[in-house]
């Protein structure tokens, strides 16, 4: 449980920086990306939810 905690807490960050870069630089696919990244790393830490991709191996 704690692994995945942390990965999808280090995914949220890096969502957050790349939505911090695409404002900076003035592109919005970085920025969306971002947003998108942050969004399923929120979903994956929601109880009773899989995280996207979790299905892969």
């Amino acid at each position: 449980m704690t692994e995945d905690k942390n990965y999808t807490s280090t995914e949220h960050r890096k969502g957050s920086v790349k939505e911090a870069l695409g404002k900076l630089t003035g592109d919005p696919r970085i920025e969306a990306e971002g947003r998108r990244q942050k969004r399923e790393a929120r979903a994956a830490e929601a109880p009773g939810t899989k995280p996207a991709g979790s299905d892969r191996r």
